[in-house]
């Protein structure tokens, strides 16, 4: 993974959300950017208008591989808010036409340049940076953004947020690689930092796996409270500390938001993923000798 301790490069800049004029010109994938999005799924407005579940319905971070067991567990949708002010979010994404391959070149594709981040979500995506290994031609897609940094800008709700994700491999939740074949299932996993500050506060992990009408994300969020910690071995002091002491302290508010963001982009995802991906490969066959 990069090391977070030093500032991210490009301290100054200022994002925006949305493509302005020209922005797009001479990229092969313009044609996919759509700011109009889809409602919540009524499924997903369901569960939210519920409020906060109860704890013990929420999957354990222990127990986060038995997401690649059959069935569904009983929180799919919603989010839970605990006594040491973490909270834990989530959603099922239904995607016809998407394998779980496709899915894993996404989490390698869209990182590497900003306007490919704010296909993904529109009203919300607006700066990406990777800091990652270079690829070899013919590295499976998984292996490709495991290990590397995806530094985001993105709101969530109406908080903006700088990010640093750190993808990690699917064996540290206790994923088992015979349960991982791409061509039926995959999990995406990371730790969720600061960008400008030395400091991680959750966890996230999708869960993709073959269905007969394409594929479904079981997404999960494990958040605040007792995941916030420094990173590198930073002492938690000054600024530091006050950035944490805010992060153990998350509230519903912030948990919807999440739930919310998770849905929209992921679903937003799905509309357009099959044909991009399908033109990414015809393109990558046509450039081989």
């Amino acid at each position: 993974m990069a090391d977070l301790t030093e500032p991210r490069p490009d301290p100054d800049r200022q994002p925006h959300l949305g493509m302005h004029a020209g922005e797009l010109d001479g990229k092969w994938y313009a044609k996919y950017w759509n700011p109009v999005m889809a409602p919540l799924p009524e499924h997903v407005r369901e569960a939210l208008a519920l409020g906060p579940q109860a704890p013990p319905l929420c999957l354990d971070l222990d127990a986060a591989a038995t997401l690649g067991e059959a069935g569904y567990h009983d929180l799919e949708n919603g989010y839970s808010l605990f006594d040491d002010g973490s909270m834990h979010i989530a959603t099922l994404t239904r995607m016809p036409g998407v394998s779980p391959a496709m899915l894993d070149w996404w989490f390698w594709w869209h990182t590497t340049e900003t306007q490919r981040y704010k296909l993904w979500y529109p009203r919300a995506h607006l700066y990406a940076e990777w800091a990652g290994g270079s690829v070899a031609p013919g590295t499976p897609y998984r292996e490709r953004y495991i290990g590397g940094t995806s530094f985001v800008d993105e709101y969530v709700g109406n908080a903006l947020g700088e990010l640093a994700i750190g993808f990690v491999p699917p064996g540290r939740f206790g994923f088992r690689d015979d349960g991982l074949d791409p061509d039926e299932a995959t999990a995406v996993c990371g730790v969720v930092g600061l960008s400008r500050l030395p400091l991680d506060w959750g966890y996230l992990i999708h869960h993709v796996r073959r269905v007969k009408e394409g594929s479904e994300m079981r997404s999960r969020f494990w958040m605040g409270g007792r995941y916030v910690t420094s990173r590198e071995g930073a002492s938690l002091t000054g600024e530091l500390e006050k950035a944490a002491d805010g992060l153990r302290r998350l509230g519903a508010e912030q948990a919807r938001a999440m739930a919310v963001h998770c849905s929209q982009e992921m679903n937003h995802l799905a509309a357009f993923l099959p044909d991009i991906f399908d033109e990414f490969i015809r393109k990558e066959s046509a450039d081989e000798p």
